[in-house]
């Protein structure tokens, strides 16, 4: 075995001994580095390169060279040329070349009802023509421009996953199962970012909250099934950033908020799909409501008491989360260094922890690369375990009864099934199904993941 294959078996092992409940070898590191960070740090134009994809292999070959997370670094990122040709009204290339979501209203408040009644066709047919305005027009000129659109966000999307590859294979990066990776939001936040705005939904809250329930339980069956990959792993997970949460007041939390996001995770958990939830902003008044979710979900949390939240969650979910992302401008490198040790020693005691900082680095002047290496090099090399193999903490299983959660099921206009395709087309035999079945649907889920992309 090569000592790359061999690292990377290792950096697995951390991992899979994390989710088995078991002490790891060490503190797994998770510590992404976005496309823009890792262009500029190259020394590559940002929107050019982000265009033409000249030198963005190098440009994450060198970030990955200074980076010790065990999991690959690269992280999400969006691609310019879909979003120029449907005209994005929500996703905008400023002149620095970074892609930003301006404050946009993709529905009224009179249109709740609509939402409500069916919310896929409602952004079918309405909301994406108002965030992309391209399709806003004739039948036969909407179906070129998303033709055309779907091409070029596929097109990205081969490239990269080319690219991120071949770099997993060079360095021994730990990745997760294939295909067991997905992406959502709490219902509420789906109904704040894109559809109402931040002043929008602040304004809902107070003036129709009863709206709001209702369009997030309209939300839920589509959001569970965003949820829920093809391949669902405990090794895998959901990536859930929480927006609006920690802005709410705690009651109106509780009604509209809470519900349907305990829901949403309850059901993926039934699924064997576990969550990765950015706690965005500051969480500590709401732990007592994550202690509720499934047991060994990922909580990674930006701001808050790390001594709090371990001493209320540790024994029950994942931790993660809490280094100042700030402290690697503004601090020494020992200082930086000292901070991820009074982190560890905190959070790191009976297992359930990974090293993640409070945020990623967006662009090369939020971090000092130097004091940035250092950290990562720190945990890496120091923050070992002396037992090993042995169970990790927990509490009482008996306490924590599972919920189950009945799937609503998820209907559209303009989302077929297989079953529904079929009985329309009566002369497909039975040989030839099992293989067409599988096709046509992943066309219909490309489809679906794409529009997803978009809001």
């Amino acid at each position: 075995m090569s000592d790359v294959k061999k690292l990377q078996q290792e950096r697995k092992q951390l991992f899979e001994d994390l989710f088995d409940g078991k002490i790891p070898k060490r503190v797994p590191i998770r510590a992404n580095l976005p496309l823009e960070f890792s262009i500029q740090y190259a020394g590559l134009p940002l929107a050019e390169t982000q265009w033409t994809l000249d030198g963005v292999e190098e440009a994450l070959d060198k970030a990955c060279q200074m980076s010790k997370s065990d999991y690959y670094p690269s992280g999400f990122s969006r691609y310019p040329a879909h979003l120029q040709i449907l005209g994005a009204k929500g996703f905008v290339m400023g002149s620095n070349g970074f892609i930003q979501h301006p404050e946009i209203i993709g529905m009224e408040v009179g249109e709740y009802d609509e939402f409500i009644k069916n919310p896929y066709d409602c952004i079918m047919e309405k909301i994406l023509p108002r965030l992309y305005p391209e399709l806003n027009t004739d039948p036969t000129t909407r179906s070129i421009v998303f033709a055309k659109a779907f091409k070029a966000f596929f097109d990205y999307i081969e490239a990269y996953g080319k690219i991120d590859a071949k770099l997993i294979e060079k360095y021994g990066f730990h990745v997760i199962p294939r295909e067991s990776f997905s992406v959502v939001t709490a219902p509420f936040d789906f109904v704040a970012d894109f559809l109402r705005s931040f002043k929008g939904i602040a304004m809902d809250v107070k003036r129709c909250p009863e709206k709001i329930q209702e369009a997030c339980e309209a939300m839920l069956p589509i959001q569970i099934k965003r949820g829920i990959p093809p391949v669902p792993s405990k090794y895998g997970h959901t990536f859930i950033p929480l927006h609006m949460g920690s802005y709410l007041r705690n009651s109106d939390f509780e009604k509209l908020y809470w519900p349907t996001f305990s829901k949403m995770v309850h059901a993926l958990a039934d699924a064997g799909q576990p969550c990765l939830i950015f706690c965005e902003h500051d969480w500590m008044r709401y732990l007592d409501y994550l202690y509720e979710l499934p047991e060994n979900t990922r909580l990674y949390f930006e701001f808050g008491d790390p001594k709090l939240a371990k001493e209320k969650l540790g024994k029950k979910h994942i931790i993660s989360g809490f280094y100042p992302l700030t402290y690697l401008q503004s601090a020494t490198k020992q200082q930086c260094i000292d901070k991820a040790k009074e982190l560890i020693d905190i959070l790191a005691p009976g297992g359930k922890y990974f090293f993640e900082f409070d945020k990623s680095p967006v662009s090369l002047d939020s971090v000092n690369v130097e004091n940035y290496m250092a950290v990562l090099q720190y945990v890496a090399e120091n923050a070992k375990y002396d037992n090993p193999g042995e169970a990790a903490a927990s509490e009482d299983k008996s306490a924590n009864k599972p919920k189950t959660i009945e799937i609503p099921e998820f209907k559209s206009n303009y989302y077929k099934a297989w079953e529904e395709y079929k009985v329309g087309h009566p002369e497909i035999g039975p040989k030839i199904e099992p293989i067409m079945a599988s096709k046509l649907q992943s066309y219909e889920e490309m489809i679906f993941r794409m529009i997803f992309m978009l809001i």
